[in-house]
Order: structure tokens, then C-alpha cells, then sequence
């Protein structure tokens, strides 16, 4: 007699399921960590970016010399802005700029004052009026009371500031919110900017053109914004002052080679 065989029924556990990694404490901190790490390091990526960009610029300053020059005590120098173009005209305040950085330190040249010297030769230095080139010299010298006025304003050298600063390429994105938790920006925005000027130097003691000099600089000024906008402006319209400036002392103090 056979004995009957016995069915054994596996009892089946329920299945727990597990949460999701994400909903781990330690997990959710790990991913977040990493997360604000990649910012963290975007973030410091676009500024170093930033600063190297902001720090290319571009300088060139040339010299020509056609005749032997020199300042003796009580001669003065006088720098005009060429103001006849229809497309520019040479901004004053660089103007300025040329003739106070010439004017200044204890080598300083006697820079005339340009208002006072158009005004004192009215009208043979009106933007209008003006001789365009050093050949034209000897006739305005030729007018009646030219020469004696020109003799009393102390002025030997006569330098034509010629030129403009000018924004010439740009691009990037910055953009800025505000919200309920507070506000902030983000992106990167640049710009180039060229300033290009010719000096041409007239000596009035010689009766002509005493040579150029010509400054032509190029900055780039970034904007990056991480939360707040950090600028770096470059300033070319300053540094071609200053070159010109000093190019001028050398040019008319030190009685050099001539350029050939």
C-alpha cells in the first residue's frame, strides 16, 4: 500500500522593494555634491576664461621722423584735434589727455592751452579754415599778422591730433532674474574696442612737417555674471594716450637719427 504523496506548498514572502538610490539619504547627497561640484567647477572655468580674455590686448605705436628737432626753454607745444571729417571728428577730452600726460612729471614740455590758441588766431585754425597739410605753411605764415601773433603765443611745434575710438566687435549672452529667493545673473558678454590715432607734428621754427607718430591699441573688455557681474574693462583709449604722449617727449626732446 502505497503511502500518498504529500503536495508541499512554498509559502511566498512578500517582496519588499527596495527605495530608489535617489531616495537615500546618503545617496541624495553624494548626487548633489557632485552636481554643485560641476558647477562649482563651470563656474571657475568661465571666470578664468574670463580674465584671460580680459587681459588680451594689442598695442602698436610707430614713429617717423623727417627733420632734427629740439625744445629750448620758453617754446611751447600746442596739440590740436583734426575736426574737418564728415565721418569723426577727434574727441577733445583725448586731446586733453595728450597734452596734460606731454605737460606733466618734472620733464614735463609747456603745453599752450588749444582754446586760447585757435582764439588767439582766429580764424586761421577753425576746423573750416585750417591748413590741412604742412605745405600750406608758408602762405598762412605770409598773411598779414599771422607770423606776429603765431610769436607771441610762444608755440613751436604744432602737433594735429587725428583719430577716434570705436567699438568693433562684440558678442556673448548675459541675462538676470529675479524671484522670490532672490536674483542673479549668468553668462559672459564682450566687447573689442580700437582706438587709432595719428599725431603729425608741424614746426612752425622750421617751416614744415617735423615727422608722424601713430598709436594704435585694441582692447577687450569681459563681463562674466556668476550670481553678480564681475567687469573687466579695457581701457585701449587710455593706454594710446599715454603711448602717444610718450612718443611726443622722445620725439621732440631727444634729437635722434632721422627715419629714412
Amino acid at each position: 500500500m502505497s503511502t500518498p504523496c504529500k503536495t508541499a506548498m512554498a509559502r511566498r514572502r512578500p517582496h519588499r522593494l527596495r527605495p530608489p538610490a535617489a531616495a537615500l539619504p546618503g545617496a541624495a547627497s553624494a548626487q548633489l555634491a557632485t552636481g554643485s561640484a560641476i558647477r562649482v567647477i563651470g563656474l571657475l572655468a568661465l571666470l578664468a576664461a574670463a580674465m584671460v580674455a580680459a587681459g588680451c590686448s594689442t598695442a602698436q605705436i610707430e614713429q617717423l621722423k623727417h627733420s632734427r628737432t629740439g625744445i629750448a626753454s620758453g617754446e611751447r607745444v600746442v596739440i590740436l584735434a583734426r575736426q574737418h571729417h564728415n565721418t569723426h571728428e577727434t574727441e577733445l577730452d583725448f586731446v586733453d589727455c595728450v597734452g596734460n600726460s606731454l605737460g606733466r612729471g618734472a620733464n614735463g614740455l609747456e603745453i599752450a592751452s588749444h582754446t586760447d590758441f585757435v582764439n588767439g588766431l582766429y580764424p586761421w585754425f577753425e576746423p573750416a579754415t585750417a591748413p590741412l597739410t604742412a605745405n600750406e605753411l608758408p602762405s598762412l605764415l605770409a598773411r598779414p599778422g599771422v607770423a606776429e601773433r603765431l610769436a607771441e603765443t610762444g608755440v613751436r611745434y604744432v602737433v594735429w591730433v587725428d583719430g577716434m575710438t570705436e567699438r568693433v566687435d562684440g558678442g556673448g549672452s548675459l541675462s538676470c532674474a529675479v524671484g522670490p529667493g532672490g536674483g542673479g545673473c549668468f553668462g559672459l558678454a564682450w566687447w573689442e574696442t580700437d582706438s587709432r590715432y595719428e599725431a603729425a607734428i608741424w614746426d612752425l621754427k622750421q617751416v614744415g612737417q617735423a615727422g608722424m607718430i601713430s598709436a594704435d591699441v585694441t582692447g577687450r573688455s569681459v563681463i562674466p555674471a556668476i550670481i553678480v557681474p564681475l567687469p573687466f574693462i579695457a581701457r585701449p583709449q587710455a593706454n594710446a594716450c599715454r603711448g602717444l604722449a610718450q612718443q611726443l617727449q622722445e620725439f621732440l626732446v631727444v634729437e635722434d637719427q632721422l627715419s629714412r
